[in-house]
């Protein structure tokens, strides 16, 4: 905080100041009220062409693409069809200063004013600083971004979570989120560096951009948000595995992205040059990314099991649903600030904490309650997720400090480009190496097509605009952004027919377990699964779902029934009254994610054909007493009609797919035989 005095002035009369200052006052709120109608409107507006749209079927463009074009002409319009007159009271003072303070105090005739900092304004723009008011009225703090409107976003992410296909796909979707970011941030990044290399030799460069600031730029931009593409697919109803890969790299690819460009932030070498390499910065960084991301991993799981233990105690709260609904409202986007307050990332941890929520804390809430927090947050990702795009198109022409380089953006979208390439077929590749069901090249086509960029990259390249390069990639960003929604996501529908990718399916019923048979290694014939858990997560679902659920949540099995009976005292006391309720009427709905062969039990007709642990099967006795050979029966079952799977207990009916005629018994098994052989 600095002090200036300005030259002795007329005294003026101080009713007469008050007078004035209540009228810039007034004059300030209705300006602001002012610009958030805009707003408004822009969303009122987007809404009803969105039900246009619906109504005729028209899918070429996305909701997000329509709010950006809406956002575009009004900024248009704000940006040159309207002038405010200039104040005459503006009087404009120079001092020289060797920094620009944040606040500055300055004394009119022994009166001490202060002034806060709003940015840096060109040479040519001193004399329209009304209209550059106007504008900077309607430019939002970033931090409003993160704090206010990414919070819903990320949350509903996590807490809308389809977690059968997720966990059944979670080993690709860890590859494409963790190691294709990872990767497409240093092949973007190494791209533009020589882009930028190019722009030095040739003068194209108007001020400092360094390694980091390119490696920055391949973090951001290798955040995906393909709400148009998955929008889409939802409506058509595609595929749920590609559904599945697409999503759940999105949501874990934006945290991955956020701790990734943060770390790059951190990476200090030691000296006064801070952008050359060093080996032990290289590793701190890379530390502080592991760091970051488990420690805001932990704190979104833990918030998200004391909101589930505090609906699980206070059993009485389910009796008002308000109160209820606002407590979770509460603690869920607390986990965001919290992570954010304590050095973390609250896009991870409130993504984790959604997470955590949807697969304990829901279970314990009231039916109303789980109605309107399902609703609340839907209704909270439209609006967000709507304002920020219609805002994307409003900076195109309000922000200031634009930087548009040829170069630059020609580079950055074949880097774009490039860097998605390289994280979706090399690593689809390597993963059918170990893949059962096997990631096809239309879903590769599909996946490569479907990188948008949205509301994480605007974000993360909005927060900090203070220098050349910064300024340069947000607006490259922009465009990326508009490129990728407008062409790519309204090419959707084309693509999907383009490479043949199936729609119309039901995903609640696309858990049809395909069964096929192997020859083991000691000539026995066994019976395997097609989509068959991995030990890991059969381990997992088993300590979930026989020991943290029943203390969690009341829809697990009594503790006493799953505890040593010398633990007897503790499983009564840890298990709710409502678990002993539910015991008979228990559906797990994760118990699908788990396929073992001694769980499964086949049924057709009177015929119940079921196997044990060691792959064997057997055959009960139909209500006529004819005994049905156990081979005859389940090739009745995989080739006709409907069949139903029962799984510890609960039954599924699953259709068979009709797209296909069925095979006469024998070389039905003998195809089968041989696929797996092969």
């Amino acid at each position: 905080v600095i002090s200036l005095c300005s030259c002795p002035c007329r005294a003026e009369d101080s009713a007469m100041e008050n007078i004035v200052t209540e009228k810039k006052a007034e004059e300030s709120h209705r300006q602001d009220s002012a610009d958030l109608l805009v707003f408004i409107l822009l969303l009122t507006l987007t809404i009803l062409t969105i039900w246009l749209f619906k109504h005729r079927r028209f899918r070429f463009l996305h909701e997000t693409g329509l709010a950006m074009i809406y956002g575009l002409l009004v900024g248009v319009v704000l940006r040159y069809a309207i002038h405010v007159p200039s104040d005459m009271n503006n009087v404009t003072l120079s001092c020289n200063v060797n920094a620009s303070p944040a606040t500055l105090l300055v004394n009119v005739s022994g009166k001490f004013y202060e002034y806060t900092l709003k940015g840096e304004i060109s040479a040519n723009d001193v004399d329209d600083i009304q209209d550059n008011e106007m504008l900077r009225k309607v430019t939002f703090d970033p931090e409003v971004f993160f704090n206010i409107l990414l919070p819903p976003i990320i949350f509903h992410a996590g807490y809308s979570l389809k977690q059968r296909h997720f966990f059944r796909n979670l080993g690709s979707i860890l590859a494409y989120a963790f190691v294709g970011t990872v990767v497409s941030c240093f092949i973007i990044g190494l791209f533009m560096y020589g882009c930028v290399m190019l722009m030095k030799q040739i003068g194209h460069m108007g001020g400092d951009f360094f390694f980091t600031d390119c490696l920055f730029f391949g973090a951001i931009v290798s955040a995906t948000d393909p709400v148009t593409v998955l929008a889409i697919f939802n409506e058509l109803q595609v595929d749920a595995d590609l559904y599945a890969l697409l999503f759940g790299e999105s949501v874990l690819n934006d945290a991955v992205a956020v701790v990734l460009s943060s770390s790059i932030v951190a990476y200090q070498p030691e000296g006064d040059n801070t952008h050359t390499f060093e080996a032990m910065a290289m590793l701190k960084s890379f530390g502080i990314f592991l760091g970051v991301f488990s420690g805001s991993f932990a704190l979104g799981v833990a918030t998200g099991v004391v909101t589930a233990l505090i609906s699980f105690n206070f059993t009485k709260l389910r009796d008002f649903p308000l109160l209820e609904t606002a407590l979770f409202f509460l603690m869920s986007w607390s986990t965001f600030l919290l992570a954010e307050a304590c050095g973390f990332t609250g896009v991870v941890a409130v993504l984790f904490c959604g997470m955590t929520q949807a697969h304990y804390t829901f279970n314990n809430l009231s039916p109303e309650s789980q109605d309107r927090t399902k609703q609340l947050f839907e209704l909270l990702n439209f609006l967000a997720e709507n304002f920020i795009f219609s805002y994307m198109g409003l900076t195109l022409f309000t922000f200031h400090n634009h930087v548009f380089n040829p170069i630059f953006i020609v580079g950055a979208f074949l880097a774009v480009f490039l860097g998605r390439a390289v994280n979706i077929y090399p690593l689809s590749f390597l993963l059918n190496l170990g893949r059962r069901n096997k990631i096809s090249s239309n879903f590769q086509h599909m996946m490569m097509f479907a990188g948008l960029r949205g509301a994480m990259t605007f974000a993360l390249s909005i927060r900090d605009t203070a220098t050349y390069a910064r300024q340069m990639m947000f607006s490259t960003t922009l465009l990326v952004v508009f490129f990728t929604v407008w062409i790519c996501g309204g090419g959707t529908t084309q693509m999907l027919s383009c490479q043949k990718i199936r729609v119309g399916v039901d995903t609640d019923q696309e858990t049809s377990v395909s069964v096929f048979w192997s020859i083991g290694p000691d000539g026995v014939e066994r019976r395997s699964t097609k989509h068959e858990s991995a030990w890991f997560f059969r381990i997992w679902y088993n300590f979930d779902h026989n020991y943290l659920k029943p203390i969690l949540t009341h829809s697990g099995p009594p503790l006493n029934a799953t505890l040593p009976a010398c633990c007897g005292p503790l499983a009564r006391c840890l298990t709710s009254p409502q678990a002993y309720e539910n015991e008979e009427q228990l559906k797990d709905s994760d118990s699908d994610l788990i396929l073992n062969d001694g769980d499964i039990t086949l049924s057709y007709g009177d015929v119940t054909v079921s196997t044990d642990a060691a792959g064997a099967h057997t055959s009960g006795t139909p209500v006529g007493g004819v005994a049905v050979n156990s081979d005859e029966a389940l090739d009745r079952e995989l080739a006709f009609g409907d069949h139903e799977l029962v799984i510890r207990g609960t039954r599924l009916v699953l259709p068979m797919d009709d797209s296909e005629p069925p095979l006469p018994l024998d070389s039905h098994r003998h195809r089968h035989k041989n696929e797996t052989m092969s």
